[in-house]
């Protein structure tokens, strides 16, 4: 790496196409560096009391919410996200993550057992790992970053982080807030560059006793193959191609304005999003009709713009993949209800913008409907029965969320613990409780986060046995 641009990336601006900044392309030897430091400060910051490391985190959140207008304009630069959807989710959830956990750090208890007739009582320890690795992606950039940090620190440990190269600068922005929270040198060490290179450095590193990581499957099994051999304890929130079940029952007013939300929320860009539709056949032509009606209203604009409810993707190489999805759909006799084209903003004609797409399809086994297309596109069809749409659902390697809507209380039961998904949302979506369990099964990820899981993720478990 001679050449002094080796050593920096480009950061693009998605509104505009163009190149705003530039972040470190750091290597394996930064990322060393970066481990000698949590290192270092482990000891103390592990011996630090409940009631300290506490307060600092809750510092972190209040200062998070005081710049609350710089952070969301800062995330929409970096993500093409509509600036009013920063400051109604992604930062308000970030300064979340650290009060959550700088609460449940004081109500993490421990367990004991009293061996009754054998004059002896076990308790078991919670004690932090040492330096454990974060790895977050760059559509829900401080949001997801901060829901690994906030538990790994709060529970003793010392991390070494990486942000997407993509959207690097609210982790840049949060490195600031975290110094002037008071949070001791070496604590936190972020780490920007490429997944190929710095990441593989945190991932490989045989002291860094536990990794985080959230982003696509295929990333996340090469992580498993990589840090297996070094018994490394994983959490892997990974894809998802969930589905949004609509019953002829359901209250279709909420159903249908929720749905247009849970399909192209943050440009499609969650893995949490009702990417394929399934709609009982008594309602199926009314649905469609509705729903690609709604749909038409969307504004695709300039993040900046208080009218914008689609912003820009998160880059051209996501942008032209999406696009292929499209092209691939109508080659596998889909058709394309609405969307499905690039659009061209006014002053921003560089920047990564599509329309909001709906295709439909009629069969479940097209690509379109079994891989994860992280965009603005869903798919529709209708369903005949119970049994049909439970199948249908079921049959993807996925099984992060889904969604049902139905007002019969058997049958959300009865689906609820049928279907193959990590995270079940009945008449609502993305109805969140922090306590609650996070992940998904099958090619959607190993392990949870949320509430303590989280803080058991990130802390080893020490049984002692008295005798007395």
């Amino acid at each position: 790496m001679n050449p002094i641009q080796d050593y920096w990336l480009d950061n693009y601006c998605p509104a505009n196409g163009e190149v705003y900044g530039q972040i470190p392309n750091s290597t394996k030897e930064d990322v060393e560096n970066a481990y000698i430091a949590a290192k270092s400060a482990f000891p103390i910051w592990s011996q630090t009391s409940l009631e300290d490391r506490s307060r600092i985190l809750i510092k972190i959140s209040e200062l998070l919410e005081n710049n609350l207008q710089r952070f969301a304009e800062a995330e929409s630069n970096d993500n093409g996200k509509p600036i009013s959807l920063a400051k109604q989710v992604d930062i308000p959830r970030a300064a979340s993550n650290f009060r959550f956990f700088g609460n449940a750090i004081t109500q993490f208890a421990s367990e004991s057992h009293e061996s009754v007739g054998q004059d002896a009582i076990n308790f078991t320890l919670r004690q932090p790992i040492g330096v454990v690795g974060c790895i977050s992606p760059w559509n829900l950039p401080l949001y997801l970053f901060t829901w690994k940090i906030a538990p790994a620190i709060a529970a003793g440990n010392c991390v070494v982080a990486k942000p997407s190269e993509i959207t690097p600068m609210t982790a840049y922005l949060l490195g600031e807030i975290c110094t002037e929270a008071g949070l001791p040198r070496g604590v936190l060490n972020i780490v920007h560059g490429l997944g190929s290179t710095a990441g593989q450095a945190i991932v490989e590193h045989p002291d860094i006793k536990a990794i985080s990581f959230t982003g696509g499957t295929a990333t996340g099994a090469h992580i498993a193959k990589v840090a297996a051999p070094l018994f490394k304890k994983l959490s892997l929130e990974l894809g998802g191609k969930n589905p949004n079940i609509i019953f002829a029952d359901c209250d279709y007013d909420d159903m249908l304005k929720t749905t247009v939300r849970s399909s192209f929320s943050n440009q499609g860009q969650i893995c949490l999003c009702g990417s394929r539709i399934f709609v009982d056949a008594s309602i199926y032509e009314k649905f469609k009709k509705d729903f690609i009606a709604k749909v038409k209203t969307l504004k695709v604009g300039h993040p900046s713009e208080a009218s914008t409810n689609i912003g820009a993707m998160v880059s051209k190489p996501h942008l032209e993949k999406v696009l292929d999805f499209i092209e691939t759909a109508k080659t596998e006799n889909g058709t394309i209800l609405c969307g499905g084209n690039k659009v061209v903003v006014k002053n921003y004609e560089h920047g990564y913008y599509l329309e909001p797409t709906v295709i439909e399809v009629a069969s479940n086994d097209c690509r379109v409907n079994q891989e994860e297309i992280f965009g603005p596109v869903v798919s529709i069809m209708p369903f005949e029965s119970e049994d049909e749409v439970l199948k249908m659902a079921n049959n993807v390697k996925y099984g992060l969320s889904a969604t049902l809507w139905t007002n019969n209380l058997k049958r959300s039961m009865r689906m609820s613990s049928q279907l193959q998904a990590g995270i079940i949302w009945v008449n609502t979506w993305m109805m969140r409780d922090l306590r609650t369990p996070f992940g998904g099964i099958k090619a959607s990820g190993v392990g949870r986060e949320g509430g303590f899981e989280a803080l058991r993720f990130f802390t080893e478990a020490k049984n002692v046995c008295i005798k007395y």
